[in-house]
């Protein structure tokens, strides 16, 4: 006799929303925006970084470096949005930088290949010049 495992569905959307803390804050920085993320970055919080990279763009803000030093976790959702900010960056000479990524985040950049499309640097000092 085989045990098959059962999944309970609810209409409760909110009980089953995970939760998922993201902070992200802003500050400048030798003429840079730099983007403090710490938590998770997935389908329920990209959204989130998404709005403050648009933000700054709007302002006029096309060089920024993204801190992702406490993040712990990036999906596919969020590496789209990253990507979507390079591109509004660099369609006005500008360049997103990618600071400080956890071995997971890393992980992730190099299996996708983005390490290659991103500059990625070891700290936001380092992808500040100064």
């Amino acid at each position: 006799m085989a045990i098959v495992p059962t999944v309970r569905l609810s209409t409760d959307s909110e009980e089953h929303m995970p939760d998922i803390e993201l902070s992200i804050e802003t500050r400048e920085r030798a003429g840079w925006s730099v983007l403090d993320v710490a938590g998770e970055v997935d389908l329920y919080t990209a959204s989130r970084l998404k709005e403050q990279l648009r933000s700054l763009s709007d302002r006029g803000k096309h060089r920024i470096v993204v801190n992702l030093e406490r993040v712990g976790f990036i999906d596919s959702t969020a590496l789209g949005v990253l990507i979507g900010a390079l591109k509004r960056a660099r369609e006005h000479e500008g360049e997103v930088v990618l600071a400080a990524p956890a071995e997971p985040v890393r992980k992730v950049l190099s299996i996708t290949g983005l390490e290659r499309v991103f500059p990625i640097r070891d700290g936001v000092e380092e992808a500040t010049g100064g």
